[in-house]
């Protein structure tokens, strides 16, 4: 059989729960959830070469520095390495106090007694049980009864009971997860939970955290949140629980399950920085929390420094963050695209006219800033850009605010760049192209300026005297005009024959106070051909002068 004869004989498809009074679509998230990272235990067994002990603790400094109160530290019945960097985390001090840090342990009890000896001397600490309870894992791992199941998740619920009795100088919480929840029958999952909350005797304040992970993904996000609502709906004594969701991303949708959990009733999240994880990973805890942050809510994470959280989640998994992974990617904030340059290069000219407190720039869902990025890099030229990106980059870097009209002659000359080079153009390119194109400051002009005077005759006209160099040989001219632009035009035409009528002229200050210079921009006309020049200096009037000169070296 090929893969497209027929699939529904081979997979099971896991339809919609009896809810047909679902409540959970008209909610909304209003408020962040308690967090867990799992990084340094699930994401930590999935990586080729786990971290050690120096990789760990930076990991773990990391998510204490980003905000997360709740760090599942290591599973460490696993082996010495484990074990010595959980006891070692509690003897040398180095949890705060608002930080509670978690175990993970089947529900063997060797291995459950070995977690609260990890844990000798914590302040407060969550010893997190689990076991399977789907019927694969029934019929095939375990080969036992649904009673026989039951019976490991309540036995190591008593062994828990009574480990934690023994240390009492330690606040101790206890968390349950039936592993593969996901894949089994609700009202099965519902009835293990609640045998060990009789066992715990969890109350409203002092709650059991049932957590119900989608080991694997295996439906679409709408179903995970059906049975989240179900349970929370039929579990029995539901104010002494936190519930928790963990899941996973093999249908590439873990983020949205998790969402749609929240707004089923749960209360606490897990999962990885940037969705690290076993298969296809976790939820994606940047990506949850700033999710919540662009619709306005505080998510009680800090990711203002995205990129130091990016290079000590490279460094300690040894895996690289996506250039396309959403918030964190190199590229994200990237337009290449010249409708999408244009778009946002107006947000941006809005935002700033407006001082608009509200974030509005097309493209953008979120203001690179916040996460310390900077907007240099937000658009960048390639062969498909389009005039608004360069003018963004040129301005940027060299604070050039080219007229609309000159933008699109100037297109021309970084597209011929781009074709030629074949790659992406960055700023010394662009501003190399600009230079090229208008004889802005390059030695080779066949018109320079060398030095100039203004006066006015009596006739109210302005005179214009001074020594141009053409072609390397110095000059002097002369000439009157209306203003001192048209002057200028009038000494080339009478001393060099060149045809130029002025179109169009603007001009503005490049930076501000003792060192600001200014730049001026000159559209004209030169027989059948336009032709624009740009002068740039520290007093306007030359600068003035320049764009003329500007323009008749590209007219000669």
């Amino acid at each position: 059989m090929t893969m497209l004869e027929n699939p529904s004989i081979k997979y099971k498809s896991f339809g919609q729960i009896n809810l047909p009074d679902r409540q959970w679509p008209t909610r909304m998230i209003e408020n962040a959830p308690r967090w867990l990272s799992t990084d340094l235990r699930d994401g930590n067994q999935s990586i080729i070469d786990p971290m050690d002990a120096v990789k760990k603790r930076r990991f773990f400094d990391q998510l204490i520095e980003i905000g997360v109160k709740e760090i599942e530290v290591g599973f460490p019945s696993a082996g010495a390495t484990e074990f010595d960097f959980i006891s070692g985390l509690v003897k040398s001090g180095a949890i705060p106090d608002d930080v509670t840090v978690q175990v993970l342990t089947q529900s063997r009890e060797d291995l459950i007694r070995t977690s609260f000896e990890s844990l000798e001397g914590a302040r407060s600490a969550i010893v997190h049980l689990y076991n399977a309870v789907s019927p694969a894992w029934r019929d095939i791992v375990f080969r036992m009864s649904k009673d026989e199941v039951r019976e490991i998740a309540v036995a190591g619920a008593k062994i828990m009971r009574e480990e934690a009795a023994k240390r009492p100088e330690t606040d101790w919480h206890f968390q349950y997860s039936p592993e593969t929840f996901s894949t089994a029958e609700l009202d099965f999952s519902i009835e293990v939970c609640a045998a060990v909350m009789e066992v715990l005797a969890p109350t409203p304040d002092r709650p059991i955290i049932l957590n119900l992970p989608a080991t694997v993904e295996a439906a679409t996000p709408n179903i995970y949140a059906d049975q989240i609502e179900y349970f929370c709906r039929h579990l029995p004594n539901r104010e002494s629980a936190v519930i928790s969701l963990h899941t996973h991303n093999d249908r590439g949708t873990g983020v949205a399950a998790a969402e749609l959990g929240l707004m089923a009733g749960a209360d606490r999240v897990e999962g990885c920085l940037f969705g690290n994880g076993e298969r296809t990973g976790n939820c994606c805890l940047v990506t949850m929390a700033l999710n919540l942050y662009t619709q306005g809510i505080n998510p009680n994470l800090d990711f203002s420094d995205i990129d130091r959280v990016i290079e000590t989640v490279e460094y300690c998994n040894d895996l690289p963050v996506h250039q396309r992974h959403p918030y964190g990617g190199e590229l994200v904030y990237t337009a290449f695209s010249g409708s999408h340059q244009d778009a946002i290069k107006k947000g941006f000219e809005a935002n700033s006219a407006q001082n608009d407190q509200q974030w509005r720039v097309p493209y953008l869902p979120i203001d690179p800033a916040d996460l310390g990025r900077d907007y240099e890099a937000v658009i960048r030229v390639n062969s498909q850009s389009g005039k608004g990106g360069f003018a963004w980059v040129l301005e940027q870097d060299q604070g050039l605010k080219l007229p609309k009209k000159m933008q699109a002659d100037f297109s021309k000359h970084v597209q011929h760049m781009a074709d030629r080079l074949g790659r992406e153009l960055n700023a010394s390119d662009i501003w190399e192209a600009f230079q090229e194109a208008y004889h802005v400051q390059t030695p080779d002009k066949h018109f320079q300026l060398v030095t100039y005077e203004e006066s006015r005759a009596a006739d109210g006209t302005r005179l214009f005297a001074g020594t141009i160099a053409v072609a390397g040989s110095e000059q002097s001219v002369s000439g009157r005009g209306n203003g001192l632009i048209s002057s200028v035009v009038s000494t080339l035409e009478e001393n060099f024959n060149l045809d130029l009528k002025v179109l169009d002229y603007t001009e503005h200050a490049l930076g501000s106070g003792r060192d600001a210079r200014a730049a001026a921009y000159l559209m004209c006309q030169s027989g059948d051909r336009i032709i624009w020049g740009c002068g740039i200096d520290e007093d306007i009037a030359t600068a003035s002068v320049r764009a003329v000169l500007s323009a008749a070296n590209s007219a000669a």
